[in-house]
């Protein structure tokens, strides 16, 4: 009875702030409500007109001890398609009754390894004045909300003009985003400027009062539809999805979808700043996996000449120091990157591949997709076709390569995304893992395509080589970026860099090694030259020696965007912990609980923080339980980064 209560409290904030909402505009009818499994999320569906005719939104609402919280306001809804309108004077028909989605799945790489998509749905249908239906999929899942559309209808081919779909973002909300960028490697920061009005990338993270937390993006995008960002151009406090720039020269940016037709979902993942960070619903709402047999797909760390050596692939010789670096520090992998083709001084590509095996060691390959002519790095049009595809594919398998990482997308544009899908078809047929590199950023196909081990779509390590700015942004930008892009799938920062590449480092040793544990990619490229990680003490290498980058649990332990960061991953029966400062001016201690851990189980902790300066490290072992807490001193722009073995009795 108690429970019953509750819940009716709860609901009954939810109206009242609806009502107080409202209240501001002529008339409004409220349709449907669906509210998460937990109770803490709700979606209520609205039309501006006071009736079952009119322009229709979504509200959103969470419920935090016992206080029901407006979220976002307003959620405007509606497609403009060629032949016809959905958008304006809809006409309500009818609410499903809600019914729970249940299912469990394995996740062979990412923050978790079991996953649940469990969440509430409702199907709201509608017509046009046409008579043309369209239905809206609203759920609510214990971590947000999730949307999309659905037009049911079985035949007809049309282009979708517009998507109205908009989010009403209150002022004095704080916002970290990204400014559009054609391959998504702008960097990440807190808009200081509410008023500032332009393109921004996906995802992007907002706050109104620190206590509920969401990030808006889309997922389970397919060949039907185009990738889209967020736009405030025409009105700054409304962020409306818009299409790719139809000027880049890859075809039309308005999608041709066929019915009957689902759009993707459309994601505001929503919670305290933990719901976030360890938030699968990215994945959750996508595909299931296509493919059937997977004891092929193997994540793992690889080491990468790119970042010290811009040309290195096109020397035979270093290309070995690299695989002699793999074989050194345990690591499966190495990547040869571009101009693999042009491989000189002592051996060629079937060298290297011959000598990398000799060392234990697999190698993985990089390709141009050719998707822009102007981008003349090689090999070319290797990928660009089906049948290229597959006689390169059947090469590839022969000489043992494991991944390929193909580079220079540079579009989210609808024949874009039916490439990038047609490769994951492809490379599964041959047993290849795919890395996207210059590319879109994550929607859920990790999920469906398990073989797809990262993507990069981030400003990382490299922009090291690329101009000074980065030195200054880095330590503000990591912290920020496992709120936010690292929340939606893998990311191949190619972190952990000691030495120098071009331009410094403002980052401590620590803060660098931290950063094999903040970041999640099922590649994970580490990305500093062979002596970067020789001259390491020794617990620092043997940590980087033994570190997974494929979790069981991920949870996040304190932190704020643009502040700091502490991060804790499991893996088996053991933990790994890392943490990053961001402050330029001052250093911190931060405390650490062990109360995730299980009861009555002892560990020999290893931590390796920041020394008296940052290019020195301070470690200490001990033995902790559940109940400890151990203080740790982050440097400016420090960090550190811990490992948790049990103690056999």
């Amino acid at each position: 009875m108690m429970n019953n209560i509750n819940y009716k409290k709860k609901i009954a904030g939810l109206f009242l702030i609806a009502l107080l909402w409202f209240s501001a505009v002529p008339a409004f009818s409220q349709k449907a409500t669906v509210i998460s499994p937990n109770k803490k999320v709700s979606a209520a569906l609205f039309c501006q007109q006071d009736g079952d005719i009119g322009n229709w939104y979504l509200h959103l609402s969470y419920t935090s001890t016992n206080e029901t919280k407006e979220v976002i306001p307003r959620i405007d809804l509606g497609l403009s398609r060629s032949d016809q309108d959905f958008s304006k004077e809809l006409k309500f028909l009818k609410a499903g009754k809600p019914f729970l989605i249940n299912e469990q799945y394995t996740a062979l790489h990412g923050k978790r390894s079991q996953c649940s998509n469990s969440a509430n749905e409702v199907v709201v249908s509608f017509e046009n004045p046409g008579k043309a239906k369209l239905n809206l999929i609203i759920r609510a899942y214990n971590d947000g909300v999730t949307f999309r559309y659905e037009f049911p209808e079985k035949e007809g081919s049309f282009v979708v003009k517009d998507e109205l779909t908009s989010y009403t973002i209150p002022p004095k909300t704080k916002r970290w985003m990204e400014k559009w960028d054609m391959a998504n490697e702008g960097p990440y920061s807190l808009i200081k400027d509410e008023n500032a009005q332009q393109t921004w990338s996906v995802p992007a993270l907002f706050s109104t009062d620190s206590i509920c937390w969401y990030l808006i993006h889309e997922a389970d995008l397919n060949r039907t539809y185009c990738g889209t960002k967020l736009s405030n151009v025409a009105d700054k406090s409304s962020y409306k999805l818009t299409f790719p720039d139809p000027g880049d020269g890859k075809g039309e940016s308005q999608p041709t979808i066929t019915l009957p037709w689902q759009s993707p979902w459309r994601i505001i993942v929503m919670g305290s700043l933990a719901d976030i960070v360890e938030s699968t619903l990215i994945d959750d709402v996508s595909t299931p996996s296509v493919i059937n047999k997977t004891d092929w797909i193997k994540p793992g760390i690889a080491s990468w000449n790119y970042w010290s050596s811009n040309h290195g692939t096109k020397d035979y010789k270093i290309v070995c120091k690299f695989a002699d670096l793999a074989a050194e520090m345990n690591w499966p992998y190495t990547l040869l990157d571009w101009e693999w083709d042009a491989m000189g001084n002592g051996g060629n590509l079937e060298d290297a591949i011959k000598y990398i095996y000799s060392k234990g060691v697999k190698p993985l390959i990089w390709y141009n997709s050719s998707a822009f002519k102007w981008v003349t790095a090689t090999p070319v049009d290797r990928m660009s076709t089906h049948e290229n595809r597959v006689e390169e594919f059947t090469k590839l398998q022969k000489l043992g390569i494991k991944g390929v990482k193909i580079d220079f997308f540079l579009s989210e544009k609808q024949d874009l995304i039916k490439y990038y899908l047609d490769i994951l078809d492809d490379a599964a047929k041959f047993e290849i893992m795919v890395y996207f590199h210059g590319c879109i950023v994550p929607r859920g196909w990790s999920r469906t395509y398990p073989h797809l081990m990262t993507f990069e779509g981030v400003r990382g390590a490299e922009w090291y080589n690329n101009g000074p700015e980065f030195t200054s942004v880095a330590p503000e930008h990591n912290t920020i970026l496992p709120f936010t892009r690292n929340v939606v799938g893998p990311m191949d920062y190619t972190p952990v860099t000691f030495t120098n590449s071009q331009f410094p480092h403002s980052t401590s040793y620590g803060h660098e090694l931290a950063l094999s544990v903040v970041f999640e990619s099922g590649l994970q490229h580490f990305a500093d030259r062979p002596e970067g990680y020789y001259e390491l003490p020794d617990a620092a290498k043997t940590f980087l020696k033994e570190v997974p980058n494929v979790w069981d649990n991920t949870k996040l332990l304190s932190g704020y965007p643009g502040k700091d960061i502490v991060i804790a991953r499991q893996k088996g029966d053991a933990w790994y912990i890392g943490g990053i400062n961001a402050e330029v001016r001052r250093e911190k201690t931060k405390t650490i609980k062990f109360d995730f851990l299980p009861e009555g189980v002892k560990y020999k902790l290893t931590l390796i923080a920041d020394g008296e300066h940052d290019k020195e490290f301070a470690t200490q072992y001990m033995v902790v339980d559940k109940s400890s807490t151990v203080e740790v001193k982050m440097l400016r722009r420090g960090g550190f980064a811990a490992s948790l073995k049990p103690i056999n009795n």
